[in-house]
């Protein structure tokens, strides 16, 4: 525990991205709104799916960002509102524990619930 934050508070947000210039504008507009501390971004994964029957192939961007568990769905909003995709990938891993000075970071650079 950590000023009364607990690592299940928090959440790692699994995000993808068509491109590393979408990515970043998401992310900095994340950071820049306190909805999240802070934004990894990975180039260079392949992804294979099916959209509308057919299989697809595409190299996408992976985004890991760090937030309060309160603020998953205005999160979500936000990154919809701000992605080229249809249907994006938005999806909470739940932080089970962690350095207690990055869970209190992680904190103060979130906007209050």
């Amino acid at each position: 525990m950590t000023d009364g934050f607990h690592g299940a508070d928090f959440v790692s947000l699994y995000i993808t991205a068509p491109g590393a210039a979408e990515a970043e504008s998401m992310a900095r507009t994340l950071v820049a709104e306190r909805l999240v501390a802070c934004v990894n971004i990975v180039p260079g994964a392949v992804s294979i799916y099916r959209w509308e029957g057919e299989l697809q192939r595409d190299h996408e961007v992976v985004m890991f960002a760090k937030t309060r568990r309160t603020l998953v769905e205005r999160v979500r909003e936000r990154v919809e509102a701000l992605h080229g995709y249809d249907v994006p990938c938005v999806v909470a891993l739940p932080i089970v524990g962690g350095n207690p000075d990055y869970l209190r970071w992680l904190a103060e650079e979130t906007a209050d619930d």
